[in-house]
C-alpha cells in the first residue's frame, strides 16, 4: 500500500516501452518553459556579438528580393500577374525564408543536440516545436516588412489588391511550419544514421524552390512542368498568400485543401518516425 502511495506522488514516470503513436503531448505542455528558454536562447545567440544585430532579419529579405527583382524581373522577364515587382518577390522571399530555415533546422534536431539527448531528459519532440517557434519571430519581423510595401502600393500608387483572403494567414503559416517540421524529423531521423541526408537536403531544399511559386506565378509555370508545381504542397500556400495580399495568382480553395491533407499526413509521418527514432538514436550517432 506504501508503495503503490509512493509511485502516484512521481511527477515524472520514464518508461522504456510506450506506445508508437503516444506523443504525450501534455508531457511536451509541462515544459512549455523549456521552448520558451530554448527559443530565447536561439534568438539571442543568433545576433551575439554582431554588430547590426536584429536588423539582420530586414537585410536579408530585401536584397534577396532587390536581387530577384533584377535577375528575374527585368533581366530574365519572368511573369509577376501584373504585381509589382518588389511586392511579388517579397511574398515569396517572406514566405519561403521561413519554411526553408524550419526545414533545415528540425533536420538537425538529433545530431545537434546529441550531447543534450545523452544527458538529461525531456520530451524530444520540444526540440522541433523550439525550431518553428524561434524562426516564427524571425518571419514576423520579415512580415511586417513586407506588410509596410503592400500599405504603400495598395495607398500611394493602388497597383494591388488585397482582399479577404489575407485572413487566412495564420492557417498559411500553421501548414508552412506543419509542412516544415514534418519533412525536417524525417530528415532528422534519416541523418542519424545517413550523414549524407544532410548534405542532399541542402542541395534538394535550393531545387524545391524552383519548384514553388516564390520567384514566378503557378500560371508562369512551362506546360509540361505545370503538374510538378500542381503536386507541391506549399503551391496553395503560396499562391494564397499572393492573392490574399496582391490579388494575383490561380487560387483555387482546392489547392489549399490538397495543401492542408499532405501537410496532415507529413506531419503525422514525421512525428511517428521521430517518435521512433528517438528511442535509439544514442546508439547510432
Amino acid at each position: 500500500m506504501s508503495s503503490q502511495t509512493n509511485t502516484n506522488q512521481w511527477t515524472e514516470v520514464i518508461e522504456s516501452k510506450h506506445n508508437l503513436f503516444s506523443l504525450n503531448l501534455k508531457e511536451v505542455w509541462r515544459y512549455k518553459d523549456l521552448v520558451y528558454m530554448l527559443v530565447k536562447r536561439d534568438f539571442i545567440t543568433s545576433f551575439k556579438q554582431t554588430i547590426l544585430g536584429p536588423i539582420w532579419f530586414f537585410i536579408n529579405p530585401i536584397f534577396t528580393t532587390v536581387m530577384y527583382v533584377i535577375v528575374f524581373g527585368n533581366v530574365a522577364g519572368l511573369s509577376t500577374d501584373g504585381a509589382p515587382k518588389l511586392a511579388f518577390y517579397l511574398a515569396g522571399v517572406t514566405l519561403w525564408n521561413y519554411f526553408s530555415s524550419c526545414l533545415t533546422g528540425t533536420s538537425s534536431v538529433f545530431r545537434g543536440n546529441a550531447s543534450i539527448f545523452g544527458k538529461v531528459y525531456f520530451p524530444r519532440l520540444v526540440m522541433p516545436l523550439s525550431v518553428v517557434i524561434s524562426n516564427l519571430m524571425r518571419f514576423g519581423v520579415q512580415f511586417a516588412l513586407f506588410i509596410a510595401v503592400v500599405i504603400y502600393y495598395y495607398f500611394a500608387e493602388g497597383t494591388i489588391h488585397p482582399n479577404i483572403w489575407i485572413l487566412a494567414t495564420p492557417f498559411l503559416i500553421l501548414l508552412m511550419a506543419g509542412f516544415a517540421m514534418g519533412m525536417g524529423m524525417i530528415f532528422s531521423a534519416l541523418t542519424t544514421k545517413y550523414q549524407d541526408v544532410n548534405m542532399l537536403l541542402g542541395f534538394g531544399v535550393s531545387l524545391f524552390m524552383y519548384a514553388t511559386p516564390v520567384i514566378m506565378p503557378i500560371s508562369a509555370f512551362p506546360e509540361k512542368y505545370r503538374w510538378i508545381a500542381d503536386l507541391n504542397p506549399l503551391t496553395g500556400i503560396f499562391e494564397c498568400f499572393k492573392y490574399g495580399y496582391l490579388g494575383v495568382g490561380d487560387f483555387t480553395i482546392g489547392m489549399l485543401g490538397y495543401s492542408t491533407l499532405f501537410t496532415i499526413i507529413v506531419l503525422a509521418i514525421g512525428t511517428v518516425i521521430f517518435t521512433k527514432v528517438e528511442k535509439s538514436f544514442m546508439d547510432t550517432v
